[in-house]
């Protein structure tokens, strides 16, 4: 017999929707693009052709509309694989779930999950303002470590060749690397840099600044700048990539991310205006998603 999934496991509030994103199953596009903005949840459905649904708790703002027949959802998920966490999961359990029973459906839906976000480029050849498909994401945080789930044999060659060469503090995070969809990457290629996205647990020291407090880590950015294995390469980081690449494996969803370059941290560049960088990424990546 199915388990019936608790009250206190997956909460529905009084009007049947999923506790954070107060989303309903009917409310719900299987594509979808993720932002960590809510303000950028707006900017990319002033796009579409129409919009039914407009909800929002918290910083998670969701819009569900079309652009001609295609039906898509826009989520922000805030900052951080904590928040990714809290949002894949409620994606997984609108689709898989059926929240009259509480039990898991028997046949399974895979979402199509597409990040259009923002990350600082690690290889002086990629400027900003340009755009970046992460192949991996590269997790140096720990929220995979409470999931159980497979590497393929690629991924844990690649993983192993990266603790060979790149050092991270005593004691510090145990990495984990997961590939993007395959179904979705293959469609992302004309016009962007491709490489491995390293998911960082904070924007200051994890990613190598210093304001006032010490680095316990100041080699870190030249050691992942430097990796390279098989011509593999890390091209950028962020801070959600890995756990979305991760729970769309533990979960059986296509996932990719994608961002728009504001930052060059090897010549300590900013973007002049990376309000239209993330405009064009908008512009370029619907039309693209339009089509899938």
């Amino acid at each position: 017999m199915d388990k019936r999934i608790a009250e206190s496991e997956l909460i529905i509030n009084s009007r049947g929707a999923v506790y954070h994103l107060d989303v309903r199953p009917d409310e719900l596009a299987h594509t979808i693009i993720t932002v960590g903005d809510p303000d950028r949840v707006p900017a990319v459905t002033k796009h579409f052709d129409k919009v039914e649904h407009k909800f929002q708790h918290r910083e998670f703002v969701t819009h569900t509309g079309y652009i001609g027949n295609k039906k898509l959802s826009v989520v922000s998920t805030g900052i951080g694989t904590d928040n990714i966490d809290i949002v894949l999961n409620e994606l997984d359990a609108l689709v898989n779930i059926d929240f009259n029973t509480r039990l898991v459906k028997q046949e399974l839906t895979s979402l199509q999950i597409i990040r259009l976000g923002t990350s600082g480029a690690l290889q002086e050849s990629i400027p900003v303002d340009s755009f970046v498909v992460s192949s991996h994401g590269l997790g140096l945080d720990n929220l995979m470590a409470y999931y159980a789930y497979e590497n393929t044999a690629a991924e844990k060659q690649l993983l192993e060749a990266f603790r060979g060469q790149v050092i991270l503090q005593p004691g510090g995070a145990h990495p984990c690397l997961l590939a993007a969809g395959e179904n979705l990457q293959k469609h992302f290629t004309d016009g962007f840099h491709t490489g491995i996205t390293v998911t960082c647990p904070g924007f200051y020291a994890p990613q190598g600044r210093i304001l006032r407090g010490p680095l316990s880590n100041p080699n870190l950015i030249d050691n992942l700048t430097g990796f390279s294995h098989e011509g593999h390469r890390i091209t950028n980081f962020e801070m959600e990539t890995s756990a979305i690449y991760g729970m769309g494996r533990v979960l059986g969803h296509q996932c990719l991310s994608i961002s728009a370059i504001v930052a060059n941290r090897i010549r300590k560049e900013f973007s002049k205006d990376g309000g239209a960088a993330v405009e064009a990424l908008i512009k370029k990546g619907l039309e693209i998603i339009a089509t899938l």
